[in-house]
């Protein structure tokens, strides 16, 4: 059977528009970033939380660091949604390829007419 090919539509546009957005991600960690007090203490800190194999683990972030850290954070955030948006186009032009491919097996060949006196033959 024959593919049909099918022209650049609204889904391909916005995934690659979201592609070329993927070149802008910086610096990235997964995880989140919480301000934790300690019993005893004045002086507030900062922990970084993600998983590893499964288990929650956490690193401490200095003071000095958690405004970088909280950006990483923040890019890691956007680069799964860019994922998601891509994701989301490239399975809407695969359902549209499946139902442009089923609309033309159910599309059926005109049928030659024949007039009385007129033959097919030579």
């Amino acid at each position: 059977m024959k593919t049909v090919k099918i022209g650049e539509g609204r889904h391909e546009r916005l995934r690659e528009a979201y592609r070329k957005e993927l070149g802008g991600i910086g610096n990235l960690v997964e995880g989140s970033l919480s301000q934790v007090r300690r019993s005893g203490r004045k002086a507030v800190s900062w922990q970084l939380t993600f998983k590893k194999a499964g288990k929650t683990s956490t690193v401490y972030v200095p003071v000095d660091l958690a405004a970088e850290v909280r950006a990483w954070t923040k890019e890691f955030k956007r680069l799964k949604q860019l994922i998601r948006k891509i994701t989301r186009h490239s399975l809407a032009i695969i359902q549209r390829h499946a139902a442009v491919q089923r609309a033309a097996k159910r599309v059926r060949p005109p049928k030659t007419k024949r007039t009385a006196g007129n033959s097919m033959r030579s």
